[in-house]
């Protein structure tokens, strides 16, 4: 084989090495970005009755989690069903209603919050992670690394065939 062809071979084989492992390393990453690897919806967020009591006690109400995660578009429905009114940063629950939150900026917020006892409630926004985002961070890694891995293959020497050795 000539020579040009083996150096085409080994750029070609380091660009795929580099590929894999690339994709390897991004697939790995997604499985702990997965909750934002969907369509923006509607997330309902309810306040149980008896809230406001555990609250003032200092107990955390057991079916409200202390933080949520959202991505851009997303809506937070908060239904009231407590006796008493509530609070989360911008919005006035009054018993027995629901007020709606659009979250459109990725960011992280901390609101005041009412039904919480640390008197605050976390929403983190984050961009939506789509097919093209997982192509881009595998081409944006695989060809890169490739690139090093070429360089490295052509810094070694090729092997050459000796016809004498092989009788």
């Amino acid at each position: 084989m000539p020579p040009t062809r083996i150096i085409i071979k080994r750029i070609l084989i380091s660009l795929l090495i580099g590929l894999g492992i690339g994709t390897a390393i991004n697939e790995i990453t997604f499985i702990f970005l997965r909750e934002t690897a969907r369509a923006p919806k509607v997330i309902e967020l309810v306040i149980p009755e008896g809230t406001a009591e555990r609250v003032a006690r200092g107990e955390t109400p057991p079916t409200i989690p202390d933080s949520m995660t959202f991505v851009v578009g997303d809506t937070l429905l908060v239904k009231n069903n407590d006796k008493a009114d509530h609070q989360l940063g911008p919005l006035w629950i009054p018993a027995g209603t629901s007020a709606k939150l659009s979250l459109d900026a990725v960011q992280s917020y901390a609101y005041a919050c009412s039904f919480q006892p640390g008197k605050y409630f976390g929403l983190d926004v984050y961009e939506a992670l789509t097919l093209g985002t997982r192509l881009y961070g595998i081409l944006y890694s695989g060809i890169p690394l490739g690139g090093l891995i070429a360089l490295y293959a052509l810094i070694m020497p090729v092997k050459k065939n000796d016809p004498e050795k092989n009788v």
